[in-house]
């Protein structure tokens, strides 16, 4: 007998059975089924429930953010999922040793198999052909659940993408205390298997409702996550309320929700402002800081470490409550040993940094922008018939609205123009602003070059003097085709690729993330360009990047069209010394390419490299030799 407060989820299980049934079939995993009277079966009760001896739910989770309030000491939100479930609890034991050695209850974020940012029913053939790849698959959450994971320290899954839903009755199902949904709001990348942004948002609702349910702690939205498309932190914060809007609307109650935010460490009177803008306005019960990642920390561990501390002295100062220690960042998903370090570390930043309260004026007047800009959102997003105070923004705010209508103006304000970001991926997203990141670590808007509909006087605009990037023709000849291959959703380094390229004169067909390798090679052909260029950041180029040649090849293309590759090699620290090795001493042959750029490519040695094999191939009619000059995975 199903409990009450799961009627949302059954009713979703009896609209999804399609999907349910294709996620069981690529998946292979029993998801909950519908019968011929219409009955749902294998459905678990709500939490709290006993799984394998513990008592599971988001209540453990919230106990542990209440922790961190009475000792002003942020909870560790380490992140780590391997491909399977013993490789994922095994190298957990090294992180939760350190944990124990310092008394610290955790919340383990475990990282995901990439494969779940898509629709399993119309994205089947993309899922198996990009599978074991970015963090533990569905199967292997119930598998860890199982051997002993989540114990002692609470776990969450990610489950963005198409039909983080889905995933959602998945981790229910294993035993899993929480989740993250977001982004809910805005999609930030695109490409096969992604739907149009009216079908993300209404998923996103639907997990909401499956989390509201059955008492599971979720990650609503990330400032995170449009912070790492180059939006304004006032863009993010509107954003992060709107997705709130929903979760109060599916019934999620305060305590169950949380919203995740970076801070830089670049100004810290800044990073404090953002942190009380977000505080002192979301409705979510809990605080999650994340360091920022992009900033081109040194290619040195120990020196990385210097990089990630600053963060988490604004973590303490701030008053988050959980934080996501960082190890071995620039190298993919690290091991337990370099996790322990990392919760090692950070634990001691937290000890050892006095909380005083910092009142300088700088914090009220950046908090103060950072709210005009999200009210104006909100008032032109919700169609208000004036500006709201951020004080206004409760859970009463939220319930004069219907679910259907907030829905519906948030696409609407995603396909103007309003919600938006320079490197927002959704296809039926309009994108129009450009940003730039001042010497006071702030980012703000191109004058000129604002969000379509607000009013540029209540939005944060540079006064650097940069220059907006126009949109010019191309003055070269040769045509350039850019994709992620696989299940990847990473498209920071092909959009850096992209805006090189378009800036050096080239034309560039952008196809985003997530494509097969096939469907690249045929677009180029299409198009007859010159050169293509691949990426994947989970690992998967040994398997993926000789397929574009290959394609090329049938189609009779191969020796007129270069092919070179981007990302990492390797998902995994102990490997990727290997393949940096590999490439270095024998060039990227074995990845089917001609050249591999990872990540710290210096721009002029990437667009020279270009340059030169194109001119090579239009002196000679045949590909540059292969490259083992180009900078490897770093």
């Amino acid at each position: 007998m199903h409990s009450v407060m799961q009627e949302k989820t059954i009713k979703i299980i009896l609209q999804e059975r399609e999907r349910l049934r294709a996620y069981e079939k690529v998946f292979g995993v029993l998801m909950p089924s519908v019968g011929p009277d219409g009955s749902v079966k294998g459905l678990p009760g709500p939490y709290p429930r006993l799984v394998n001896g513990t008592e599971r739910g988001g209540h453990r989770i919230f106990e542990l953010a209440q922790k961190a309030k009475a000792t002003s000491i942020p909870i560790m939100n380490p992140i780590l999922g391997r491909n399977t479930a013993q490789e994922t609890l095994r190298e957990s034991q090294a992180m939760y040793e350190v944990a124990e050695t310092l008394n610290l209850d955790m919340f383990h974020f475990v990282h995901a198999e990439a494969t779940r940012h898509i629709d399993p029913l119309d994205g089947s053939e993309l899922i198996e052909q990009s599978r074991g790849k970015g963090g533990i698959t569905p199967k292997g959450e119930r598998e860890l659940v199982e051997i002993g994971g989540g114990v002692r320290h609470p776990m969450r899954i990610n489950a963005t993408g198409d039909t983080p839903h889905l995933s959602i009755l998945n981790a229910l199902i294993a035993g899993f205390d929480g989740t993250d949904i977001g982004p809910i709001i805005h999609v930030h990348f695109g490409g096969r298997g992604i739907h149009n942004y009216h079908t993300k948002v209404l998923n996103g609702y639907r997990a909401l409702e499956i989390c509201a349910d059955n008492n599971i702690f979720v990650q609503i939205e990330s400032h995170k996550h449009l912070n790492n498309i180059g939006g304004t932190d006032g863009m993010a914060l509107a954003m992060c309320l709107l997705a709130e809007g929903l979760a109060v609307l599916s019934g999620l109650p305060p305590e169950l929700g949380a919203i995740q935010m970076n801070v830089s460490g670049i100004n810290i009177l800044a990073d404090l402002a953002l942190m009380r803008a977000f505080k002192e306005t979301i409705w979510s019960g809990s605080l999650i800081v994340v360091p920022e990642t992009f900033q081109n920390p040194p290619q040195d561990l120990i020196a990385e470490a210097a990089h990630f501390a600053r963060m988490a002295v604004v973590a303490k100062l701030g008053g988050a409550d959980f934080f996501r220690p960082k190890a071995a960042e620039s190298v993919g998903i690290p091991t337990g040993a370099s996790m322990g370090k990392a919760i090692w570390a950070a634990q001691d930043v937290f000890k050892n940094t006095y909380k005083v309260p910092f009142n300088d004026p700088y914090i009220d007047r950046r908090k103060e922008e950072i709210w005009l800009e999200a009210m104006e959102v909100l008032e032109k997003v919700l169609g208000l018939s004036r500006t709201p105070l951020p004080s206004e923004i409760d859970e009463n705010f939220w319930r004069r609205f219907e679910v259907d209508s907030i829905i519906d103006k948030i696409v609407i304000g995603g396909k103007s123009g309003l919600l938006d970001a320079p490197r927002a991926g959704g296809w039926d997203l309009k994108r129009h602003v450009q940003t730039h990141r001042d010497a006071d670590g702030i980012r703000r808007y191109i004058d000129g070059l604002t969000p379509l509909g607000l009013d540029p006087a209540k939005v944060a605009v540079s006064t650097s003097g940069v220059k907006p990037v126009l949109q010019q023709s191309p003055t070269r000849k040769q045509k350039i085709v850019l994709a992620t291959v696989g299940a990847d959703a990473h498209v920071s380094g092909v959009n850096w690729a992209k805006e090189n390229l378009e800036k050096a004169g080239f034309e560039v067909i952008f196809l985003r993330g997530m494509n097969l390798p096939e469907t690249v090679a045929e677009v180029a052909a299409e198009s007859r360009a010159d050169l293509v260029g691949v990426s994947n950041l989970l690992g998967l180029g040994q398997a993926l990047f000789p397929r574009v040649g290959q394609r090329l090849a049938e189609l009779g293309l191969r020796d007129k069209i270069i092919v070179v590759a981007g990302g990492r090699i390797s998902e995994k620290e102990e490997e990727h010394t290997y393949y940096e090795e590999k490439i270095k001493n024998e060039g990227p042959g074995f990845l089917g390419v001609e050249a591999f750029f990872g990540p710290g490519t210096e721009e002029k040695k990437f667009l020279n490299w270009i340059e030169n094999a194109l001119r090579a191939k239009n002196n000679y009619g045949e590909p540059p030799c292969q490259s083992n000059e180009a900078s490897p995975v770093s």
